[in-house]
């Protein structure tokens, strides 16, 4: 989801905002890139809350055709005679609408897994998370290969090219999602609360009642610090990924498909780091019991 998504063509959008639309300057590029987080947490709770008065399926399969739709909406917004880069920032912010059902894959995994197979869980997911980051990138890369002029299929009005061949490829993706969400996707849920409380060793017993004691208190102070620690990264990230591709152009006299192709090597070097700290910190707290 995340590649199909985001890591995809972050390092592109400010080249084909350029292209498309001559009077967009890089403050708009801000708003941009900032659509997509908007739309996903405008989004979030509302799919967190679909999910739990209805099937996860449900808004799993919409949000993944909203995403599907935003995306092709992405490959045409060079067709308008103007207005070009307001079409992108709905198709962007669509994008991100979509992307809120990360929401429902998270609460998912908490409550169908138990306090022993939740932290392995959640590392796993967010090693998943970061191979599409390092995967996106480096798609970007081969993409611009084709160039800027690329192919173009005037009977349907399609360019493919290096800035719409990622989104094409991520709406393939998303199709893809949809048939394994609806044919292999199945939900089970684990209730960790109400485990049985006979046991013929004593031992095993006792230790029931502390994971259920400790279940029943939630830490809030560190609640709090994790999640401020989360906005702090992303804060961090999101400055990159704004100034990257426009800072380097006008730093290093970079054409347009230099800056995507180098950028999205970095980015991938960025994410390879990523995967390895999930990693780090999957086995740590495997050794600390955490």
């Amino acid at each position: 989801l995340f590649l199909e998504g985001f890591s995809i063509v972050i390092m592109s959008i400010w080249p084909y905002l350029q292209q498309i639309d001559k009077t967009a300057d890089p403050s708009f590029l801000g708003w941009i890139i900032a659509s997509y987080s908007i739309g996903q947490m405008i989004a979030s709770p509302f799919f967190g809350t679909w999910s739990i008065c209805r099937p996860k399926r449900e808004p799993l399969v919409v949000s993944t055709a909203i995403s599907i739709a935003a995306n092709f909406l992405y490959a045409y917004v060079h067709l308008p005679s103007s207005h070009n880069k307001y079409y992108m920032l709905a198709a962007r912010a669509l994008v991100g609408f979509g992307a809120g059902n990360v929401a429902v894959v998270r609460s998912y995994i908490a409550g169908a897994t138990s306090l022993i197979e939740r932290t392995n869980a959640m590392a796993n997911t967010s090693a998943c998370q970061a191979v599409g980051f390092i995967l996106g990138p480096v798609f970007q890369t081969l993409f611009s290969l084709i160039g800027e002029k690329g192919i173009s299929w005037k009977t349907i009005y399609l360019q493919l090219n290096m800035y719409t061949a990622p989104v094409l490829f991520g709406s393939l993706l998303g199709i893809i999602n949809i048939v394994l969400i609806i044919a292999v996707f199945r939900e089970h849920h684990v209730d960790d609360v109400r485990q049985p409380q006979n046991s013929i060793n004593a031992e095993t017993e006792e230790n029931n009642e502390v994971v259920q004691d400790n279940q029943r208190y939630i830490d809030h102070v560190a609640v709090i610090s994790t999640n401020f620690l989360f906005f702090v990264i992303l804060f961090i990230f999101a400055i990159f990924e704004t100034i990257a591709t426009p800072l380097t152009m006008d730093m290093y006299a970079w054409t347009r498909k230099k800056a995507v192709f180098i950028n999205g090597l970095i980015l991938g070097a960025v994410g390879i780091e990523s995967v390895v700290v999930f990693l780090s910190v999957k086995e740590l707290s495997k050794r600390h019991k955490e």
